[in-house]
């Protein structure tokens, strides 16, 4: 049985603080791990007593993974050969993550412990090793005919427990091409991924950022991250001399960009062709059952709705007392006096009041986990950097890693890995091994669940005008980005797409000109959209190396507001639902699971609410705004 690597959901949050007059601040030397008490530490232990008992797992790795071969010949002779088969490498899939998930905990918390390090990059090796082994099962598995696979399934009852996952593996097959075509395929695959591994080297270590001159004379090199932190600046004249600045060397190498715009999207529409698929975004989502209509939904609903991007444009620039509004001013905050500072004490109380609507049994197992060590919380030295939740599928129970600095931000950011560390558990409580895992489809809607309840808690019990506005602001901000913006991205995926398959070559003029077009469009009239933004399609990570995947940043916005809405109108009955969402894993299609939660994702309900709660949040700031 084929095991994914990522059982677990990761976010990496990433903040970079600068000061409205950009001054760096010397800070003090972080602590080592031994300076932070142990309740604020993972306790490794939960999985093994030492790293000698984790040596004693790796050591049966080897000998089993090599034992999975005997299988080869033998998983079609009968259904009880079959059900041996997956058994087996269930039972090697679970040693095997968990040790992977301690070796890559224990490396994040010191990247310079060299144990560790060692550790994590065994399970590198013997996880290729596993997936090695069990590479003939799919290939073998479609070899049956229909008739041939239901009787498989029907003559063994202890199969019906991998059903969903049986079927889920046959039902590609019509998009699957012979042994000898497939091993073709496997081995010319590198060259597909050429476009991306080139984008990478080129964007992340090869760019040639320039170094800008301010005001005051200094001079400061950008940075992928200097530039996302400038557009949180007060200093307008800095956020655009750094906005600028950055898309100079994205104007110098549009061609290149374009010319691995163009290879990604080719492979794609090959690969499409070459399985029978009717477009790439079929391709993309049929083996999660995801309707392209679904896709094709979002883009629509959201752009008979544009009018609400569109006022918070105007309200922004109103606030800000701009003559012109550009791209470089959708991120400050309109409201910059109302910092507040946050414990993480005060913020495990914040939480547990704000999830409080999602019921006894969500509460008490949030409880347990703040009494039991789930969390690394404080940024210590040689501590990875972010934060994420982190699962292997089979206990001993989820993870998540902080890097706390006190703010709002980091409150969101808790109750947002909280939504990823319940999610996991319940699944992995109340699912077997093979169904512990679930799709990225819905893997933010959980967490975002948790921050649409977090904001109405605060929103409720804020002491202040001006902290209220505030909290409003972070929604709307949230909106822009993870809403408004991936659809747009979606969009601009699927025109291009769209345009290649008609036989269209998309040169970088056309490409900047369709994405500034598509930005012009979402934010309306009040914006001045700059020539740097149309540049933008080769600034976007997502565009090039992901495969229509930006689209469920979007409806997983937009499921987790309606879930939120049912939760708190509607009480047990929507908690009954939402908790047998967080407990089915993956032993049902994503599209399903919502369903059975209250949300039909393949219906307009869901955008159309999310857009209602905007509305909602735009009309009480613009009525706060004017007392």
């Amino acid at each position: 049985m084929m095991l994914s690597k990522s059982l677990y959901t990761f976010l990496s949050i990433c903040l970079i603080l600068i000061s409205s007059n950009n001054m760096l601040f010397s800070q003090p030397e972080l602590p080592t791990r031994d300076k932070i008490a142990d309740k604020y530490k993972w306790n490794l232990q939960d999985f093994y007593n030492s790293p000698n008992d984790w040596q004693n797992d790796y050591s049966t790795l080897d000998n089993k993974i090599k034992k999975i071969g005997k299988f080869k010949t033998k998983i079609l002779e009968s259904g009880k050969n079959l059900y041996d088969y997956l058994q087996f490498t269930n039972d090697v899939g679970k040693v095997l993550t968990r040790a992977y998930l301690y070796a890559s905990l224990g490396k994040d918390m010191d990247l310079n412990n060299s144990e560790f390090q060692i550790m994590d990059d065994k399970m590198e090796t013997i996880y290729a090793q596993y997936v090695e082994a069990n590479s003939f099962f799919n290939p073998t598995l479609l070899t049956l005919s229909q008739k041939q696979f239901d009787d498989m399934i029907n003559s063994e009852p202890k199969l019906k427990e991998y059903e969903h996952y049986l079927r889920g593996i046959f039902k590609m097959k019509k998009h699957s091409l012979s042994a000898e075509e497939e091993s073709l395929l496997a081995k010319i695959s590198p060259i597909f991924q050429i476009p991306n591994n080139t984008y990478s080297i080129l964007n992340d270590a090869e760019l040639p950022f320039p170094t800008i001159k301010l005001k005051d004379g200094s001079d400061v090199k950008l940075s992928h991250g200097r530039y996302r932190a400038a557009l949180y600046s007060l200093d307008r004249d800095y956020r655009k001399a750094v906005y600028k600045g950055t898309y100079v060397p994205y104007e110098m190498l549009k061609g290149t960009y374009a010319t691995l715009y163009n290879g990604r999207l080719k492979t794609r529409l090959i690969n499409a062709g070459i399985r029978n698929y009717a477009n790439p975004i079929e391709a993309a989502l049929y083996e999660n059952d995801i309707p392209v209509s679904v896709y094709d939904n979002l883009i629509n609903v959201v752009n008979e709705n544009l009018k609400s991007l569109h006022r918070w444009a105007s309200i922004k620039k109103r606030a800000l007392k701009l003559d012109e509004l550009h791209p470089y001013d959708t991120y400050v905050t309109l409201f910059p006096s109302t910092q507040k500072s946050y414990t993480y004490d005060e913020a495990m109380e914040i939480a547990l009041k704000a999830l409080a609507p999602l019921g006894k049994e969500y509460i008490e197992a949030l409880k347990f986990s703040f009494d039991n060590r789930w969390i690394d919380v404080y940024e210590t030295k040689g501590k990875r950097s972010g934060a994420y939740s982190n699962s292997s599928g089979c206990g001993p129970h989820p993870f998540i890693l902080l890097n706390w600095n006190n703010t709002l931000d980091d409150v969101f950011t808790l109750v947002h890995e909280i939504g990823h560390n319940m999610h996991s558990y319940f699944s992995e409580k109340n699912q077997p091994f093979q169904y512990s895992g679930y799709s990225t489809f819905v893997a933010e809607v959980a967490s975002i669940t948790n921050e649409a309840l977090l904001l109405d808690y605060l929103v409720e019990n804020a002491k202040s005008k001006d902290e209220k506005m505030a909290l409003i602001e972070k929604f709307l901000i949230g909106a822009q980005t993870t809403f408004f913006r991936q659809t747009r991205f979606a969009e601009f995926e699927k025109i291009t797409h769209d345009k290649g398959k008609a036989g269209e070559v998309l040169t970088s003029e056309s490409l900047t000109k369709l994405f500034a077009e598509g930005y012009q469009k979402y934010w309306g009239p009040e914006m001045v959209t700059d020539y740097e933004e149309g540049l933008s399609w080769a600034r976007v990570h997502h565009l090039v190396n992901y495969n229509f995947y930006v689209f469920q940043y979007s409806t997983g916005f937009a499921a987790a507001q309606a879930l939120a809405g049912q939760i708190k109108s509607e009480g047990k009955p929507a908690i009954d639902r939402y908790l047998k969402f967080l407990s089915s894993g993956s032993s049902d299609y994503p599209i399903n699971v919502l369903k059975k939660a209250g949300v039909d994702m393949a219906s307009k309900k869901p955008i159309e609410q999310t857009i209602a709660r905007i509305n909602k949040y735009l009309d009480e700031l613009e009525e706060l705004m004017k007392n």
